[in-house]
Protein backbone atom coordinates (compact mmCIF):
# COMPACT_ATOMS: atom_id res chain seq x y z
CA UNK A 1 0.00 0.00 0.00
CA UNK A 2 1.68 3.44 -1.10
CA UNK A 3 2.27 5.63 1.73
CA UNK A 4 0.33 8.58 0.81
CA UNK A 5 -2.01 9.53 3.49
CA UNK A 6 -1.17 13.56 3.91
CA UNK A 7 -2.23 14.09 -0.11
CA UNK A 8 -5.23 11.18 0.21
CA UNK A 9 -6.41 13.33 3.29
CA UNK A 10 -6.12 17.18 1.73
CA UNK A 11 -8.26 15.72 -1.81
CA UNK A 12 -10.89 13.88 0.52
CA UNK A 13 -11.17 16.83 2.41
CA UNK A 14 -11.61 18.97 -0.48
CA UNK A 15 -14.05 16.85 -2.30
CA UNK A 16 -15.88 16.96 0.65
CA UNK A 17 -15.97 20.52 0.98
CA UNK A 18 -17.39 21.33 -2.54
CA UNK A 19 -19.85 18.48 -2.66
CA UNK A 20 -20.98 19.77 0.70
CA UNK A 21 -20.80 23.74 -0.80
CA UNK A 22 -22.85 21.84 -4.13
CA UNK A 23 -25.71 20.82 -2.24
CA UNK A 24 -25.89 23.48 0.67
CA UNK A 25 -26.04 26.38 -2.35
CA UNK A 26 -28.78 23.82 -4.19
CA UNK A 27 -31.13 23.01 -1.17
CA UNK A 28 -30.75 25.33 1.35
CA UNK A 29 -29.09 29.00 -0.58
CA UNK A 30 -26.05 28.68 1.35
CA UNK A 31 -22.48 28.26 0.70
CA UNK A 32 -20.75 25.64 2.48
CA UNK A 33 -18.15 28.43 4.22
CA UNK A 34 -21.22 30.44 5.62
CA UNK A 35 -22.39 27.22 7.19
CA UNK A 36 -19.36 26.46 9.07
CA UNK A 37 -19.14 30.18 9.68
CA UNK A 38 -22.73 29.95 11.21
CA UNK A 39 -21.73 26.31 13.00
CA UNK A 40 -18.61 28.07 14.97
CA UNK A 41 -20.95 30.75 16.07
CA UNK A 42 -23.50 28.27 17.32
CA UNK A 43 -21.52 25.11 18.43
CA UNK A 44 -18.13 26.47 19.13
CA UNK A 45 -18.82 29.55 20.89
CA UNK A 46 -17.33 31.94 18.43
CA UNK A 47 -19.10 34.58 20.08
CA UNK A 48 -17.41 38.04 18.52
CA UNK A 49 -16.11 39.03 14.97
CA UNK A 50 -12.54 38.14 15.91
CA UNK A 51 -12.55 34.90 17.60
CA UNK A 52 -14.55 33.95 13.79
CA UNK A 53 -11.92 35.34 12.29
CA UNK A 54 -9.34 33.42 13.49
CA UNK A 55 -11.44 30.01 13.44
CA UNK A 56 -11.91 30.29 9.70
CA UNK A 57 -8.71 31.35 9.75
CA UNK A 58 -9.17 34.76 7.35
CA UNK A 59 -9.38 38.17 8.11
CA UNK A 60 -11.45 40.42 10.38
CA UNK A 61 -12.87 42.36 7.34
CA UNK A 62 -13.29 38.97 5.29
CA UNK A 63 -15.63 37.88 8.52
CA UNK A 64 -17.12 41.19 8.74
CA UNK A 65 -18.45 41.36 4.96
CA UNK A 66 -19.57 37.39 5.29
CA UNK A 67 -21.79 37.90 9.02
CA UNK A 68 -23.54 41.37 7.66
CA UNK A 69 -24.78 38.97 4.89
CA UNK A 70 -25.61 36.33 7.37
CA UNK A 71 -27.85 38.69 9.04
CA UNK A 72 -28.90 40.45 6.60
CA UNK A 73 -30.80 36.83 5.48
CA UNK A 74 -31.91 36.61 9.14
CA UNK A 75 -29.56 33.66 9.96
CA UNK A 76 -27.12 36.15 12.86
CA UNK A 77 -27.12 38.39 15.31
CA UNK A 78 -24.42 41.21 15.28
CA UNK A 79 -24.96 43.78 18.05
CA UNK A 80 -22.19 45.81 19.30
CA UNK A 81 -19.90 44.71 22.20
CA UNK A 82 -20.82 45.46 25.38
CA UNK A 83 -17.17 46.46 26.56
CA UNK A 84 -17.31 49.36 23.83
CA UNK A 85 -14.76 49.53 21.06
CA UNK A 86 -14.97 48.23 17.44
CA UNK A 87 -16.17 44.79 18.61
CA UNK A 88 -19.41 43.10 17.15
CA UNK A 89 -20.75 40.44 19.74
CA UNK A 90 -22.29 37.37 16.96
CA UNK A 91 -24.77 34.95 18.28
CA UNK A 92 -27.75 32.95 16.02
CA UNK A 93 -30.99 33.73 15.31
CA UNK A 94 -33.61 31.07 16.18
CA UNK A 95 -33.65 30.39 12.26
CA UNK A 96 -29.84 30.10 11.97
CA UNK A 97 -29.94 27.84 15.00
CA UNK A 98 -32.56 26.05 12.75
CA UNK A 99 -30.81 25.83 9.67
CA UNK A 100 -27.36 24.82 11.06
CA UNK A 101 -29.18 21.92 12.69
CA UNK A 102 -31.18 20.61 9.55
CA UNK A 103 -27.83 20.85 7.86
CA UNK A 104 -25.83 19.35 10.05
CA UNK A 105 -28.20 16.40 10.02
CA UNK A 106 -28.53 16.44 6.70
CA UNK A 107 -24.92 16.50 5.70
CA UNK A 108 -23.96 13.42 8.73
CA UNK A 109 -26.50 11.37 7.12
CA UNK A 110 -25.14 11.73 3.51
CA UNK A 111 -21.65 11.32 4.84
CA UNK A 112 -22.48 8.03 6.72
CA UNK A 113 -24.32 6.88 3.68
CA UNK A 114 -20.57 7.19 1.88
CA UNK A 115 -18.71 5.86 4.34
CA UNK A 116 -21.48 2.91 4.65
CA UNK A 117 -20.87 2.32 0.71
CA UNK A 118 -17.07 1.79 1.36
CA UNK A 119 -17.66 -0.78 3.36
CA UNK A 120 -15.69 1.29 6.23
CA UNK A 121 -17.00 0.60 9.61
CA UNK A 122 -18.87 4.28 9.97
CA UNK A 123 -18.37 4.06 13.84
CA UNK A 124 -14.67 3.06 13.80
CA UNK A 125 -13.94 5.91 11.13
CA UNK A 126 -15.53 8.79 13.46
CA UNK A 127 -13.59 6.95 16.44
CA UNK A 128 -10.23 7.36 14.85
CA UNK A 129 -11.29 11.08 12.74
CA UNK A 130 -11.90 11.60 16.65
CA UNK A 131 -8.92 10.39 17.92
CA UNK A 132 -6.84 12.21 15.23
CA UNK A 133 -8.41 15.34 16.18
CA UNK A 134 -7.52 15.20 19.59
CA UNK A 135 -3.83 14.50 19.10
CA UNK A 136 -4.18 17.77 16.47
CA UNK A 137 -5.17 19.64 19.72
CA UNK A 138 -2.67 18.46 22.01
CA UNK A 139 0.31 18.90 19.72
CA UNK A 140 -1.02 22.38 19.70
CA UNK A 141 -1.56 23.19 22.49
CA UNK A 142 1.89 21.63 23.72
CA UNK A 143 3.83 23.50 20.93
CA UNK A 144 1.83 26.97 22.64
CA UNK A 145 3.44 26.38 25.88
Amino acid sequence: MERNLSLNLHVLTARLDRAADRILRTEHNVSYSRFVALTMVGELGASTQRTLAEYLGVTEPSVSRMTAVLAADGLLDVQPDPAGGNRRRLSLTDEGKRLVATIQQSLEDRLAAVVARSGVPYDEYAEHTARLLSTFDRLEQEAGR
